[in-house]
């Protein structure tokens, strides 16, 4: 098992944009100094849920500032971009990285992102699918040309500049829906599983993502899936319950999840064309009770049941776990990086 840390840069009361952006890159040096393997950033627009618009751009001064860490994006929400420029701009952080990049991709889900750039959320889908055959064909061909619904190049184009990795980069795709981890799956593109899902819910996207891409005559020995979660260990497991209920009480969880982060069709007032899956998901508030947090949701506790946690997802095929330490929790800088020494410390040497 490998382990990455993830930063979503949400921007809490009383911060400037700049404190957001030295506390994380502060976090993900000491991220490479502890010894995990990578980061994950995550893409966000129009509010303080996450003030990173452009991933490559903080990647670029990451790539600078670190020498081994790899430089993830988690993820990249392709409707909202121009595929070219997303081809160019990983393998120009890929270049000046020394082939450092894994790229993690998906289609969205916020309507009040997509609103603003005008973009209708039930064409996520097919703008996704369209954007990764766009992104994969200039990486993978010396001349491309693309003609398609949503996206097209015109002219056969070459990509200048070319990714230091080959073929190109890793590329994961964000994925829990059955569908959605079946379609991928069968192209052989390991999944990024979500961190809101249960632990039943990713274990058995790992399972359907092995059985497909295996009957798809893919390599599945050598995909590594990554999973995501909330992930918090303390000395005792009662102080882990403890400060549980500590976190929750110091953030409002309706600022994460609410109708501006809701897959919802502004003409119906209903779940998005293609996001039936999330029906609700985002429109009660978050609310869900410490206890069901703990038994199905967070790798939370002792070091003991932290490493029995990761070890059931290392099992089900998971290679990768992404570490949200607290991205919304309005936790000190000197607190945030005691959580992850301690877990260096106390957690991964199991999995050496």
């Amino acid at each position: 098992m490998k382990f990455s840390t993830f930063h979503l840069f949400h921007r809490f009361d009383g911060q400037s944009f700049k404190d957001v952006y030295d506390y994380h890159l502060e976090l993900a040096e000491l991220a490479e100094e502890l010894g995990f393997t990578g980061v994950r950033l995550a893409e966000h627009h129009f509010r303080d849920y996450g003030v990173v618009p452009n991933l490559f751009t903080m990647l670029s001064h990451l790539a600078a500032r670190t020498e081994r860490l790899r430089l993830g994006t988690g993820i990249v929400v392709l409707p909202l971009h121009n595929p070219v420029h997303v081809a160019e701009e990983a393998a120009m952080v890929d270049l000046l990285s020394g082939g450092r990049l894994e790229l993690g991709i998906g289609r969205g889900y916020q309507s009040f992102e997509f609103e603003g750039f005008g973009i209708d959320l039930a064409e996520a889908r097919d703008r996704f699918n369209e954007a990764l055959e766009v992104i994969l064909g200039l990486w993978t061909n010396p001349v491309f040309r693309y003609d398609g619904k949503f996206y097209r190049t015109g002219t056969e184009v070459e990509l200048v500049p070319r990714p230091a990795q080959s073929p190109y980069p890793p590329v994961h795709v964000a994925a829990v829906s059955p569908e959605t981890v079946t379609m991928y799956a069968e192209r052989g593109l390991p999944v990024l599983a979500d961190p809101a899902a249960p632990f039943r819910k990713v274990v058995q996207a790992a399972e359907t993502w092995r059985e497909t891409a295996g009957r798809a005559g893919h390599d599945v020995a050598a995909a590594e899936l990554v999973v995501a979660r909330s992930v918090y260990v303390a000395p005792t497991v009662e102080r882990a319950r403890e400060d549980q209920a500590r976190f929750e009480a110091m953030f409002d969880r309706a600022r994460i999840f609410n109708e501006k982060s809701a897959p919802i069709d502004p003409k119906t007032g209903k779940a998005a064309q293609g996001f039936e899956y999330y029906q609700d998901r985002y429109l009660k508030g978050g609310s869900v009770s410490n206890d069901f947090r703990w038994e199905q949701l967070e790798v939370i506790g002792d070091p003991e049941r932290v490493i029995g946690q990761i070890k059931l997802l290392e099992e089900a095929g998971f290679a990768n776990l992404l570490c949200d330490f607290g991205s919304t929790r309005p936790m000190p800088l000197d607190e945030m990086k005691k959580v992850m020494r301690f877990f260096a410390a106390e957690v991964m040497p199991a999995f050496q």
